[in-house]
């Protein structure tokens, strides 16, 4: 089974890239040509150790990922693809991904076709690295190959290691103008949830059940025949990939997504 954020994102990506008509034709020539003019451009924007991508968005999938991602992230180029870097996206910071890309899915579809490749999409999550440790990259991403519609279908884009500037805090979402178009910082954005039969294994909506039914620890360790210490690893566990911070805040989530 895809985990959750994949298949939340393909569907994402998908209303963001799916066209009527037949957009231009992709080139190496083209394409090496845009590579080097926005690696250029996006320079200017880095403050840390970053590496580069081009995403496919129709396909999902990187056409490219630079060399630099094994100095940033541990992990060699031919290692990395977009469900790769999805499942390491620390999982409080998968909903803020999921919301930001829905956001930019609704932005872009209000642009001219002048206006698309004059705005970068910018915001923050962390990630896991291969030895385990998590940083916090800043996503910039701009956008290489729209068809005649507006859909866009190849993006260019940096994540560059932030850690040093920004340790805490939710995500922020900013669409940065080029050329003269405005910007608009700090974007509000209505968190996507994660289905929780998706994101929760058997066992921990087995005790999310429980705890919305009322039961202590203690009781939901009887019926499952599991030690309480083992009922409040799986809590601790459900908090942590759900993003609650209280057992309220928990039921309530149960709740709305349909596991009671």
């Amino acid at each position: 089974m895809k985990p959750a954020i994949n298949e939340q994102a393909q569907r994402i990506w998908k209303v963001i890239s799916e066209r009527n008509g037949n957009g231009g034709a992709v080139t190496a020539e083209n394409t090496k040509f845009e590579l080097e003019l926005h690696k250029r451009l996006l320079s200017f924007f880095q403050v840390g150790e970053y590496y580069y991508f081009i995403l496919n968005v129709r396909a999902f999938s990187f056409d490219l990922v630079s060399a630099e991602v094994t100095s940033v992230l541990g992990y060699a180029p031919e290692e990395v693809d977009v469900a790769f870097i999805m499942s390491i996206i620390h999982p409080e910071d998968q909903y803020w991904f999921l919301s930001c890309e829905k956001k930019v899915g609704e932005f872009f579809s209000g642009l001219t076709l002048e206006q698309i490749p004059n705005y970068k999409v910018r915001y923050d999550y962390r990630i896991r690295k291969k030895n385990g440790e998590y940083i916090r990259i800043l996503q910039q991403v701009v956008t290489i190959q729209f068809d005649e519609q507006g859909h866009v279908l190849r993006t260019l884009g940096t994540h560059t290691d932030i850690s040093h500037l920004k340790q805490g805090g939710a995500p922020v979402l900013s669409f940065i103008g080029l050329n003269g178009e405005p910007s608009y910082t700090i974007v509000p954005v209505e968190k996507v949830c994660l289905p929780a039969h998706n994101l929760l294994s058997a066992r921990e909506i087995e005790v999310l059940l429980l705890l919305a039914q009322g039961y202590k620890s203690e009781e939901i360790g009887e019926q499952l025949f599991i030690s309480k210490s083992t009922v409040q690893t799986h809590r601790r566990n459900i908090l942590r990939k759900t993003g609650c911070r209280s057992t309220p805040a928990l039921i309530s989530f149960a709740v709305k997504s349909g596991v009671v």
